[in-house]
């Protein structure tokens, strides 16, 4: 069996104790997951329960998009600075603080402002399980072990959907909400008694840490990197089509525009979290084991997004068959994964000590990008009376302007890795004696 990515000198061993630590780790960002998208299904107990109309409700999803995108370069810098443990531990801190809060909120501000302190924390974990991730395994099961972090997020958000849903109607609000935070408290106990930042021995040397000039430092020589911004291009193009559909729009595109039932229309968006968990495995296998596929496979999502997009909102009259409708939703679990390929252009080209703060760039591309279309195609409904058609358009643009900057960056990525690797293995065999 071929592989592009060879093990790499001096990478972590893996084995059982790094898959138990980094477990704890996976298990804070199921739970973070878990609390994120728990409004997703009490949106209409909210509108009940504050009052609200439906453009107050989306102020919730919008707000915390823009705190989650907001703290990926703080977050990153904070991984870089203090470890993974000590942000980790500050997150569940903040996130189960959130969901507390939202479950006792007596008013809209303060659910709004408890669903800002519930974002700020969310953000806080995923960049720390990519951190721990690169600490603990061998180079070569990078892009596997964070497709594993990704499919245990999706869990989460089924989570929501099956077992959140029910505790509502059977609980109420303030049981459902104030019940689940205790699972923030039990991630915090096992990582505060059992998780460490990397193992034994294999301590990062020590960065320049000088206030100002070191966070400058740290963005500049990140940023400077081809990897790290054909990183954040990927996850720019390829995370929102799904992101938008799953967080707001897709369940009023659906019901409103092509006129399903709502129970229809909520099979298809799980439809778009289990192809979401599925594709997860099968491009983590394949990245881990062809360097090379990368850029094809996110690429090639983004080219079918924006085929059945297209297809099905060119559909004469309007509304796409059932058939049509399923394989958008079955792309779209694409989507996910082939964000997660950005880390993996960002993860060669930066040291151990500038991971956090090139993923939380990486990262940050796709919630820019799902902010702004969020924004664009309500805009654009109100502007057209209700057109998806042209509101989703703007879905197309994006595209095009990521897949614009892939291409522009991509040769110059992947020579800069050659180079890198084929001076990692002269260094490595011209020991001085």
């Amino acid at each position: 069996m071929s592989r592009d990515c060879a093990a790499l000198p001096g990478d972590p061993p893996g084995g059982r104790r790094a898959a138990l630590v980094w477990g704890i780790g996976v298990a804070v960002y199921f739970v973070a997951v878990i609390f994120r998208t728990s409004l997703g299904v009490a949106g209409l107990d909210a509108a009940d329960r504050f009052d609200v109309n439906a453009s107050a409700l989306s102020a919730f999803s919008i707000l915390q998009l823009l705190v989650y995108a907001g703290m990926q370069i703080p977050v990153g810098l904070m991984v870089d600075r203090l470890g993974t443990r000590k942000v980790l531990t500050l997150g569940v801190v903040l996130f189960t603080a959130g969901q507390l809060a939202f479950a006792f909120s007596p008013s809209y501000g303060t659910a709004l402002a408890a669903r800002a302190l519930l974002g700020c924390g969310d953000a806080m974990t995923f960049i720390s399980v990519l951190r721990l991730g690169s600490r603990w395994f061998p180079a070569r099961r990078g892009p596997f072990v964070a497709q594993v972090a990704a499919l245990f997020g999706m869990a989460g958000n089924l989570v929501s959907t099956l077992v959140v849903s029910r505790m509502l109607e059977g609980l109420g609000w303030t049981a459902t909400f104030a019940g689940s935070a205790a699972a923030g408290a039990i991630v915090l106990v096992l990582l505060v008694l059992f998780l460490r930042d990397h193992p034994e021995g294999a301590e990062p040397p020590s960065a320049v840490r000088t206030g100002a000039a070191f966070v400058r430092r740290q963005l500049a020589l990140s940023w400077r990197e081809p990897g790290t911004r054909l990183g954040m291009w990927v996850h720019f193009t390829t995370q929102f089509p799904a992101m938008v559909f799953l967080l707001l729009w897709g369940l009023p595109f659906l019901v409103e525009a092509q006129r399903l039932s709502r129970e229809t229309a909520g099979w298809l968006l799980t439809l778009v979290v289990v192809s979401n968990m599925v594709v997860g495995l099968v491009y983590g296998q394949v990245i881990a084991r062809h360097h090379a596929a990368r850029a094809p496979l996110a690429l090639g999502t983004a080219a079918a997004t924006a085929a059945v997009w297209a297809a099905t909102l060119a559909h004469p009259g309007g509304r796409a068959p059932l058939w049509l409708l399923i394989t958008l939703c079955a792309v779209l679990g694409a989507c996910g994964p082939a964000s997660m390929i950005g880390f993996d252009f960002a993860r060669p080209a930066n040291p151990p000590e500038r991971q956090g703060t090139a993923s939380g760039i990486v990262n940050m591309g796709g919630f820019v990008a799902s902010m702004t279309t969020l924004l664009a195609v309500g805009v654009l409904l109100d502007a057209t009376g209700d057109d998806y058609g042209v509101a989703f358009s703007s879905v197309l643009a994006l595209q095009a302007l990521g897949v614009t900057q892939i291409l522009r960056l991509r040769a110059r990525t992947v020579r800069l890795e050659r180079e890198r690797l084929v001076a990692s293995r002269v260094e490595a065999v011209h020991v001085p004696v």
